[in-house]
């Protein structure tokens, strides 16, 4: 990077967390650290769940997913807005009523422990990990652009956020998420408008896209049908992101600890609602315009010779070993290609790629995570540069801040004070706070050190980490809202038996990831009410006055 990109990141990075230090002053106690207080108005609470969910790898890896694979990705959010309204009818009121620090809270007043710790459990072993491959996105740049170790550019990356996440708490976390999706927002369209600018002067916005239509990258909406009927492999078409990306969104957005904890923070049951309800609205189109930047992206290599592979460090280490004649004929065969010959060019990528394989064993030579990257840093001008590497920064600051601020309140929540030590004082409660957040980090980390060969896009890997348990997860509390019959002795060992069960679906490959929520969802149901019947409710039955945080009667807590 130039002179003037150093500036302009060092510069925006450091006014970020300026901000948020002088916005973390807040009651050194749990409602403070965690919860903000629970103060925040709709707009900010909004803000922060964009923020959250809009990570490093959304615009590191999205413009790369539909360069490669097209627009269809999108339809995995077609679920979100129905979802939203869910959980503000079902959700968001009973959170609120009980005065929770975490979801999971709720499953011991309605069922016992055990239910919550398991659920706590599965919540936290499925953000960490994908906490952790958040924290490689944004190392992969720095390890691109300036060719260091990315197990040492892992360390540094999880270093400064550590210090960032565990100095500002929930406050934090929420006011700096809201000059950092300004930043995102404007950098993502100064980058779309260079884009088309620097394509020939007869093409125009719509032009490019005419173009990536051409090549099928404007496959919006796929059906999932073919010859032989409907293809329950295909990852993403209408189906499985209305019904799929239906239980996923309300899993994530409904029990996952990282959400839950946003809009707690709400000053009222319709603050929160509101922030909710109108990231329903904006969350498709936002993501449908970053997608669509990949489409551009791949219109605008039509013009100009895209590279043969976009990762440029992998390139120099490759050819530092017994196949770099072999490399170098490849790149002049490439650069021999006619622009328009697409076929030819295919081919010889995928020869360099195996090639590579050779070169480097045992690692990930996909190249889909570079592909935004290489173009921003060799084609937008000195300074903007900058920006858009700050962009992706601050979009990796305010997702594993608010994952890690979630993560350390389960523990602390959860765990710790139900194990542990119950009674603390606020200021230990605040001190332990801390600890578990850095704990957190650590984690992070060590995943971040091997999410490098994961083999997937990174966007489509964290999505199918989050469907491996939100399925479980959201079955849990689909029967302690709407399910009396089915005890805890029932759902907690339904729930095991179920997350066996898809982790084995999973791993025989026979349908789309997706779909695994669906299916999570309903074996929790299906199998508790067969344990139910089978073990009798007896057996079950649960003492709801031994529970100290509970309820003599769990249909306190039924809508």
């Amino acid at each position: 990077m130039s002179f003037q990109d150093w500036i302009v990141l060092i510069v925006t990075l450091t006014a970020i967390i300026i901000y948020g230090v002088y916005k973390s002053r807040t009651t050194k106690n749990l409602d403070g650290y965690f919860l903000s207080n629970r103060d925040m108005p709709w707009y900010l609470v909004l803000l922060s769940i964009m923020g959250t969910q809009a990570s490093a790898i959304t615009f590191i890896s999205a413009p790369g997913q539909a360069y490669t694979d097209g627009m269809r990705f999108v339809q995995y959010y077609f679920g979100l807005p129905m979802a939203m309204i869910v959980i503000c009818i079902v959700f968001v009121p009973v959170f609120n009523k009980l005065k929770v620090y975490t979801a999971y809270e709720f499953l011991e007043k309605r069922f016992d422990l055990k239910t919550r710790t398991l659920t706590s459990f599965l919540f936290q072993i499925s953000r960490g990990l994908s906490t952790g491959i958040s924290i490689y996105a944004p190392s992969l740049i720095l390890s691109s652009l300036l060719g260091w170790n990315i197990y040492y550019t892992n360390i540094i990356m999880g270093g400064m956020l550590i210090i960032y996440t565990v100095t500002g708490g929930a406050r934090a976390v929420a006011h700096t998420q809201k000059l950092q999706l300004i930043i995102i927002i404007v950098g993502m369209v100064i980058a779309g408008y260079l884009v088309v600018h620097l394509m020939p002067e007869n093409v125009g916005f719509l032009d490019a896209l005419h173009l990536g239509g051409k090549h099928g990258k404007m496959n919006i909406i796929t059906s999932g049908e073919t010859a032989k009927g409907f293809d329950w492999k295909d990852k993403y078409n209408i189906w499985s992101g209305i019904i799929g990306g239906f239980f996923l969104a309300l899993s994530y957005f409904g029990t996952d600890q990282s959400q839950v904890g946003r809009y707690l923070t709400a000053k009222n049951n319709r603050q929160g609602k509101l922030g909710l309800l109108m990231n329903g609205m904006v969350k498709v189109p936002m993501q449908f315009l970053i997608l669509m930047l990949g489409v551009l992206v791949f219109s605008f290599y039509q013009y100009n010779k895209a590279p043969i592979h976009f990762n440029e460090v992998q390139i120099e280490r490759a050819k530092e070993t017994s196949y770099k004649n072999e490399l170098i004929s490849l790149e002049n065969t490439y650069a021999s290609i006619s622009p328009e010959d697409n076929l030819q060019k295919t081919k010889i990528k995928n020869e360099y790629a195996s090639v590579l394989s050779k070169a480097l064993p045992g690692e990930d030579v996909n190249d889909t995570n570079y592909i935004f990257l290489r173009f921003v840093i060799d084609y937008l001008p000195k300074g903007l540069v900058g920006l858009l590497i700050a962009v992706i920064f601050l979009a990796a600051w305010g997702s594993i801040a608010a994952a890690l601020n979630a993560l350390a309140s389960c523990t602390v929540v959860d765990i710790h004070k139900r194990f542990f030590k119950k009674e603390l004082t606020q200021k230990q409660d605040y001190k332990i706070s801390k600890f578990y957040t850095f704990l957190w980090g650590i984690f992070c980390i060590l995943v971040a050190e091997f999410a490098g060969n994961l083999g997937n896009s990174l966007i489509e890997t964290v999505n199918i980490l989050g469907s491996l348990f939100y399925g479980v997860i959201l079955g849990i509390f689909m029967v302690a809202f709407w399910f009396r019959r089915i005890k805890a002795n029932a759902l907690f060992y339904g729930s095991v038996i179920s997350e066996v069960f898809i982790i084995l679906i999973y791993k025989a490959n026979v349908i789309s990831f997706l779909w695994l929520n669906v299916i999570g969802a309903i074996l929790v149901i299906l199998i508790g009410y067969l344990l139910q019947g089978l073990i009798g409710n007896s057996f079950l039955k649960i003492k709801y006055k031994e529970n100290k945080i509970g309820t003599d009667h769990p249909e306190t807590y039924r809508l």
